[in-house]
């Protein structure tokens, strides 16, 4: 794919990830349909993307919503006339473990802290994945999602949501490419480690210097490589059906 004039929209577009990616892709020359639920940022990453010349739209949706991921998916596709790209990068954490030895008995991970991470994780990719497919498609044109995974996928001890869904999301993606590949459209997903985000900085220190020491290069990831892994994904019209791997050599 070539991103010069192609329109890439991002969920979880007003921080973190999002927003580098968003800042990345503007360089290339790709125009930004920027979804979150958060107004404020959004608009920061929007002032970003216009410094470098590139048309960015801003949509507040709920992606845990079904008609407000509709009508947001609709109106990307009003304002650019096309939809090139999604990357379902809206995600959440809530960590704890399943049940929990403590003074006075056992506590248990309650199922709103689970469902929490799956609706946004997981339905929220669900629905704009399908969204964006669907737009794709009637409007004729190719493109390409890329979900955003975690190394978290192959399981870890206090994360039994983030985990499922983020194997969840890897295993939709490769389920995608075999669906949509008839329609000229790809899907991936990118697998990161731990990176340096306002979601890494909720662990606690502790948790941070033990995971450090699991990664062969030795540092956390940065937000700039992952951005970048996002955009081989997209440029390179052979990738698809796969989860790239950006850890740092990271096994859980």
């Amino acid at each position: 794919m070539d991103l010069k004039q192609s329109v890439i929209a991002i969920t979880g577009a007003g921080q973190g990830l999002g927003q580098m990616m968003a800042v990345t892709l503007a360089q290339a020359g790709a125009d930004l349909a920027l979804i979150d639920v958060n107004d404020s940022s959004l608009k920061q990453t929007q002032v970003q993307c216009q410094m470098l010349s590139a048309k960015a739209l801003t949509y507040k949706v709920d992606v845990t919503n079904e008609a407000e991921v509709e009508r947001g998916f609709v109106k990307i596709v009003d304002d650019f006339g096309q939809l090139n790209g999604l990357i379902n990068n809206a995600g959440v954490l809530r960590d704890g473990l399943l049940v929990k030895q403590k003074e006075g008995g056992l506590s248990k991970m309650s199922l709103e802290q689970f469902n929490t991470v799956i609706d946004v994780n997981v339905t929220g990719t669900f629905l704009c994945g399908r969204e964006a497919a669907l737009q794709m498609i009637t409007s004729d044109s190719q493109g390409v999602i890329i979900n955003i995974s975690s190394v978290a996928r192959a399981g870890n001890i206090g994360q039994t949501n983030y985990s499922a869904s983020k194997a969840a999301v890897a295993t939709m993606a490769v389920c995608w490419a075999k669906e949509l590949g008839r329609y000229g459209i790809r899907s991936a997903a990118i697998a990161p480690g731990i990176v340096q985000t306002a979601m890494a900085d909720q662990l606690k220190p502790e948790a941070i210097d033990r995971l450090k020491k699991m990664i062969p290069v030795g540092r956390m990831g940065e937000a700039s490589e992952i951005a970048d892994a996002v955009k081989y994904i997209l440029e390179n019209d052979y990738f698809t059906g796969r989860v790239l791997e950006v850890d740092g050599g990271m096994r859980m």
